[in-house]
């Protein structure tokens, strides 16, 4: 692994640390030595990405990032465009809804829209959703190109719960259900009592570009109503789409004899 790698390794680990962390903590949740880490924190703090408190001496996220994102939004404003509709959804149902975006070779959560519920579901920004562990992930990798879905099935498949599908044919099958009906459901593969119903966004290329997912305890989410909020998010995603594509994703969809009409 290249120097930029771990660099770029150390920056994604804080980001995902709950709480401002020091030189020793980042060090081992990096598995690098203390002078390189802070060889690493010291120019990622110059250009802006992360920032030192000066009483704790602990490292946090800097500015940087959030201007990038806030250019990548503007160019390709996705949020802006999802969120609203995730809104909707998150109404319609009562539970908690969340849009997934996929990038750097892998699906994270980038928006939440919470339950009115006492009793919900709560899931974090920038959570990394497994492809095998999760309903965003399954739904995603479902409408990924065959040769990216059988990469996913021969990769490591970590235990999160005592559900999480760990052998290969488990996961399959969970890939050919999502694909037969459209979205895909998980039951605790994640988190023990949660039950979560996605489907994925499509986009005019080959790979869609996230999920809409929507998280809900298991104790009061039987068979219906995890099937009406798959269907839910079929049309919720559908929406986003055509909001976000538009003619781009209808011509793709047109048959060919129709466009060469």
């Amino acid at each position: 692994m290249g120097t930029i790698s771990k660099a770029l390794g150390l920056l994604d680990t804080l980001s995902l640390m709950t709480e401002d962390a020091g030189l020793t903590e980042i060090a081992q949740a990096c598995s690098l030595d203390k002078a390189t880490a802070r060889r690493f924190l010291v120019e990622l703090e110059r250009h802006g990405f992360v920032e030192q408190l000066p009483q704790s001496r602990k490292y946090r996220i800097g500015s940087a990032p959030v201007r990038l994102g806030r250019i990548r939004e503007a160019r390709y404003p996705f949020l802006r465009t999802a969120a609203p509709f995730a809104r909707e959804l998150a109404d319609q149902v009562d539970e908690t809804v969340h849009l997934s975006e996929f990038s750097g070779g892998r699906l994270s959560t980038v928006h939440v829209e919470d339950s009115t519920k006492a009793h919900r579901v709560f899931v974090s920004v920038g959570t990394v959703l497994p492809f095998h562990a999760t309903a965003s992930g399954i739904a995603f990798i479902s409408s990924c190109p065959h040769a990216e879905f059988e990469a996913a099935l021969h990769g490591p498949l970590p235990r999160f719960t005592s559900h999480t599908p760990r052998e290969p044919d488990s996961f399959r099958r969970l890939v050919d259900e999502a694909r037969a009906n459209g979205f895909s459901i998980n039951r605790q593969g994640f988190e023990a009592g949660v039950i979560s119903a996605s489907a994925a966004i499509k986009a005019p290329g080959a790979r869609p570009i996230g999920c809409v997912t929507i998280a809900a305890p298991l104790v009061r989410t039987d068979d219906e109503r995890i099937r009406t909020h798959g269907l839910a998010a079929i049309e919720t995603a559908k929406r986003i789409s055509d909001a976000f594509f538009g003619a781009d994703l209808r011509k793709r969809a047109e048959p060919l004899s129709r466009r060469s009409a």
